[in-house]
């Protein structure tokens, strides 16, 4: 029987993220949002595009949330964006409510699937999603660090000139600015990138991580980025639809791994058909878990800021 992954959201980030997933022949396909008419035009433009890409996926849009029944996976992209001059944690409020809605219906309709969040800000979003649903915290986390680390990736490839197929990067910490990219366990074919750069050229291209979402909403104006988050949810969804255990970066719940305790935050984890199948805990230097942990308190900040 084949696999069912739910996209709500129909704007950008989840209309390209559903044509990722269709593509890849990872299940069928169905895209939630509440504006009439929107998921249904681009769910049947995607599929008339199947007999050329040569997926089999069949992709269907609904206004109803209980469309979301039977779904394996879904994926929850709905949000406002962001604009110039706005930071992630901006977004708090309104986006709240929108996660609260969808995370009760999630939790009425698909009571038995992996939920992975994409709406900002991200690590604040998936804890709220997680106590809406009161799903277990294995089954509910946030694409950020895979996204964070592929900037990375790009960035690296640029500077050295080199494939990106050869570079490996770890990024942790909450998907914000003051997220912790770690060139210590950034690679290229193996090889640190502290032995191929400055230290210098080594922190601007950290910077730029940290700044990568504001440097595409500052040339966007009216928009955030999709064509790279779509492509991590993508992943992410993969990796739980065939059971990969991939071990990758992304916002998962703490509950004493890195010193660090009912909070979201970006750490290494194996992804299989149950979600979260385990948290790596890496070695890090004294500044390094400074760092992590300046991060995650900037997420419980907020999170105390939506009880209050």
């Amino acid at each position: 029987m084949r696999k069912k992954i739910s996209v709500i959201g129909c704007g950008f980030v989840g209309a390209t993220t559903a044509q990722r997933i269709a593509e890849r022949n990872l299940g069928d396909v169905t895209i939630i949002d509440i504006i009439e008419g929107v998921p249904q035009g681009k769910g049947l433009d995607m599929y008339e595009s199947s007999p050329i890409e040569g997926f089999d996926s069949k992709i269907i849009g609904s206004n109803n949330f209980a469309d979301l029944a039977g779904s394996d996976v879904v994926a929850i992209t709905a949000g406002l964006p962001r604009k110039p001059g706005m930071t992630r944690d901006d977004l708090l409020f309104k986006n709240a409510d929108i996660v609260k809605n969808i995370a009760e219906n999630v939790k009425k309709y698909a009571p038995n699937a992996i939920v992975i969040v994409t709406t900002n800000p991200l690590d604040v979003m998936t804890q709220l999603a997680v106590k809406i649903t009161e799903f277990a915290p294995n089954r509910v986390f946030g694409m950020a660090g895979i996204l964070d680390s592929a900037r990375f990736r790009a960035f690296i490839s640029m500077e050295l000139d080199i494939s990106v197929r050869d570079i490996d990067a770890m990024v942790l910490g909450g998907h914000g600015d003051d997220m912790v990219p770690l060139p210590r366990y950034s690679t290229v074919s193996g090889i640190p990138i502290t032995e191929l750069m400055d230290k210098q050229t080594i922190d601007r291209l950290v910077e730029r991580t940290r700044k990568g979402g504001g440097e595409i909403v500052n040339y966007l104006k009216t928009g955030s980025a999709y064509y790279a988050p779509s492509s991590a949810v993508a992943d992410m969804v993969q990796a739980v639809i065939c059971d990969e255990k991939r071990i990758v970066p992304c916002s998962a719940y703490l509950s004493g791994k890195y010193g660090l305790s009912d909070v979201y935050v970006g750490v290494p984890v194996k992804i299989g058909s149950s979600g979260i199948e385990a948290i790596i805990e890496l070695k890090l230097s004294d500044d390094e878990l400074s760092a992590l942990h300046k991060s995650a308190s900037i997420v419980k900040e907020n999170v105390l800021k939506l009880n209050t």
